[in-house]
């Protein structure tokens, strides 16, 4: 028997606007209310409300917090100022990602870190496993944080009635504490995963709900509509953002996955240097690329990519893109071909061109 499905703070609420639920990585999460094309939409030209309570949260505190978290990640740990965030990969010694993350620094000595939902416990237990000597603690704070991403234009606007904090002094990948629509202790960060601008909103769990009901209701004015992982997931895709099991992987590294920039090899070391090392001196086995098709079909996961007659990769992720009305995804490719004007995937016996794409669909 399979283990029953986890639920957000907000279920209630998805159940109530009339949200599709489907499961995803072991939640019940809303794959869409009205409809996957419109609240896309509405993020690019207006604003979208997801819950995005299933990822995960560990706090990392003590003396040697800073230097224990650049030992285990790629990115520069120590560097990051208080009161600001950093995107960064959690490597395996072969290069292989344990995760991507968040990690917001809370104090000199103190982060928070944003873990996938599918990969928090693992995550958490791989922190724990490297600590060492080193005088830090890895705490488990995954029930007590929900979290709601309001993305768009108009989140600003909309964020700005309902709280005192200043959000016009918070940089891209800034965050600030204070008070949002009467729940005090909420973290509020500008970042996304969407392409749009907007905030992500940490909040004690049992605030979550109001707070959401709050958002929905100054947002209406707005266009701000309730949008599932549909949508974010063909939101993220146009933005060229990764996701976990997708685009990066216990089989496929940063460097791999165009993420290159993320990793600091000027830190003397950290779990998985050398072996990225070699692939970033060496070029890597395959990388990722983003391709659009001219044809109605989607070219879903696991799709054959050829170039020419030779199989050469196979799809990653793949979706309608409502902003440029055609099929866009991501493909493993094998190293040499990933330039070449001859790649095709096969979609049911069908093969189709692949137009690579040099950046992101959406800036």
């Amino acid at each position: 028997m399979s283990e029953p499905l986890s639920r957000t703070p907000l279920h209630a609420l998805h159940v109530e606007l009339g949200a599709r639920l489907v499961p995803f990585a072991g939640w019940e999460m809303p794959v869409q209310y009205s409809g996957i094309i419109e609240e896309h939409l509405a993020v690019r030209k207006a604003a979208g409300l997801f819950d995005v309570s299933h990822m995960g949260e560990a706090r990392v505190r003590g003396r040697d917090a800073a230097r224990f978290l650049d030992a285990i990640m790629t990115n520069e740990m120590a560097t990051i100022p208080v009161g600001m965030a950093r995107y960064t990969v959690m490597c395996q010694p072969d290069g292989g990602c344990v995760d991507d993350l968040i990690v917001y620094r809370l104090a000199e000595t103190e982060f928070l870190i944003c873990l996938n939902a599918s990969n928090a416990a693992k995550d958490i237990a791989w922190m724990r496993a490297h600590i060492g000597s080193r005088q830090a603690e890895v705490l488990d704070e995954c029930a007590a944080w929900a979290q709601l991403a309001l993305q768009g234009p108009a989140a600003e606007a909309i964020l700005a009635g309902l709280t005192s904090v200043p959000l016009a002094p918070i940089r891209r990948f800034g965050f600030a504490v204070g008070t949002v629509a009467g729940a005090a202790g909420c973290l509020i960060s500008r970042t996304g995963y969407t392409g749009s601008p907007g905030f992500e909103l940490y909040l004690p769990a049992a605030s979550a709900t109001a707070v959401a009901r709050a958002l929905l209701a100054a947002g209406k004015p707005h266009g701000l509509v309730p949008a599932g992982l549909g949508a974010r997931d063909s939101l993220r895709l146009e933005a060229g953002y990764p996701l976990y099991g997708h685009e990066i992987s216990e089989k496929i590294s940063p460097i791999q996955a165009g993420l290159g920039w993320t990793v600091k090899f000027a830190k003397p070391e950290f779990v998985g240097r050398e072996a990225l090392r070699r692939q970033a001196e060496g070029g890597p086995s395959a990388t990722v690329v983003r391709f659009s098709l001219e044809d109605r079909r989607i070219a879903r996961q696991g799709a054959t990519v050829f170039d020419g007659e030779t199989p050469v990769g196979e799809v990653l992720s793949g979706t309608q893109s409502p902003v440029l009305g055609k099929p866009i995804g991501t493909a493993l490719v094998a190293a040499g071909h990933a330039a070449s004007a001859a790649l095709a995937v096969d979609i049911r016996g069908h093969r189709l061109p692949l137009r690579v794409a040099a950046g992101p669909f959406v800036k």
